[in-house]
């Protein structure tokens, strides 16, 4: 997924970091060249979809514009890294 906004700068990547090793997600976040953040996340659907759903909101100081989520197959991630 790619989220917009006012998005780097603000902790995004450490907090979604921490959420998804909390919730046992796979898979990795970064910031784009662009000024966006980018993520992939690899687990439970449910779980996924929660983290999603924080990631339209953001951490306190984020504003988000935008976030575009593609489903994928499955990269055999374990644990969840900043890139």
């Amino acid at each position: 997924m790619v989220v917009t906004g006012r998005v780097q700068g603000v902790f995004f990547r450490d907090s979604c970091r921490k959420r998804a090793r909390a919730a046992g997600v796979g898979g990795w976040v970064r910031n784009t060249e662009e000024g966006a953040v980018e993520a992939w996340f690899e687990g439970d659907q449910h779980v996924v979809e929660g983290l999603v759903a924080w990631c339209r909101e953001g951490p306190a100081g984020a504003r988000v514009d935008t976030v575009t989520v593609s489903r994928e197959s499955p990269a055999g991630d374990e644990g969840f890294h900043v890139l």
